[in-house]
């Protein structure tokens, strides 16, 4: 039986650093298995001019402020650094972390951080062919830089369910497929991904799939249409009841 995982996705937003680093010992200290933050410039919700952090920095300090649940961003947006630095930030947090680092990443679509960071916003498409030409460049760079990552392979998480170019290139690249789930189309795009792995000779068993929720409501339900790995999001102030419950929930579900 493959054994449930937890997570929890920390967004930088709205808070302190003083906050946020007591929030990441907070659910670390409840049994999570991962945390998460996310890539943007700016918040999402709320204030849009609120208080924020960059993501692969924090992330590095997450690094030093956890010592077990492996930690990643949900999801680095490829477009805001060359592939071939990112490949080196990563390795130099999985460095840090003592190789506990996920890689999450995905194509990118907040129109205001490419605009206000004077990135090029370009198509959905456009993005899609950057993300696909930086995953290989990513991958070989870990294969050739020095020093060579922790891990022999730092897993790769991928975010999205589109089921032409995302989920191949998930099928293609990752450890870990991630999806939020608005219409209920989880079970689908588990089947598209399934599908893909087939086509691209992969074994879809290598592939971890995640999804994102935001409350502990129908859990077992996303593990029915295929989920194994909850990641619950969360925000200031933060909610470890609901953490709490999840873990709880989590070793029930893998003592049965």
């Amino acid at each position: 039986m493959t054994k449930i995982r937890v997570g929890v996705q920390l967004p930088p937003q709205h808070t302190t650093y003083a906050s946020y680093a007591q929030a990441v010992r907070d659910v670390e200290s409840l049994g999570v298995d991962t945390i998460f933050n996310w890539d943007h410039f700016f918040p999402l919700s709320g204030d849009p001019q609120g208080n924020h952090y960059e993501a692969m920095t924090m992330l590095s300090a997450i690094a030093t402020l956890t010592t077990r649940a492996e930690i990643g961003t949900l999801v680095t947006c490829n477009s805001y650094r060359n592939p071939a630095l990112l490949s080196n930030m990563a390795k130099t947090i999985d460095h840090i972390s003592g190789g506990r680092l996920i890689l999450g990443i995905g194509a990118g679509w907040c129109e205001r951080d490419y605009a206000e960071f004077g990135y090029t916003f370009g198509t959905a498409p456009d993005r899609l062919r950057a993300l696909s030409q930086a995953l290989p460049i990513i991958t070989q760079h870990w294969q050739t830089d020095v020093p060579a990552p922790v891990r022999s392979s730092i897993p790769i998480l991928i975010g999205g369910g589109g089921e032409q170019v995302t989920l191949k290139l998930t099928a293609k690249y990752a450890s870990i497929w991630n999806f939020f789930d608005r219409d209920g189309q989880y079970k689908h795009k588990n089947q598209i991904l399934n599908e893909w792995c087939d086509k691209v000779g992969r074994n879809p068993a290598e592939i971890e799939r995640s999804m994102t929720v935001f409350n502990s409501k129908d859990l077992d339900k996303w593990v029915e249409a295929g989920a194994t790995h909850i990641i619950m999001g969360s925000g200031e102030p933060w909610n470890m009841d609901a953490v709490e419950e999840l873990v709880e929930w989590r070793n029930k579900q893998n003592r049965a």
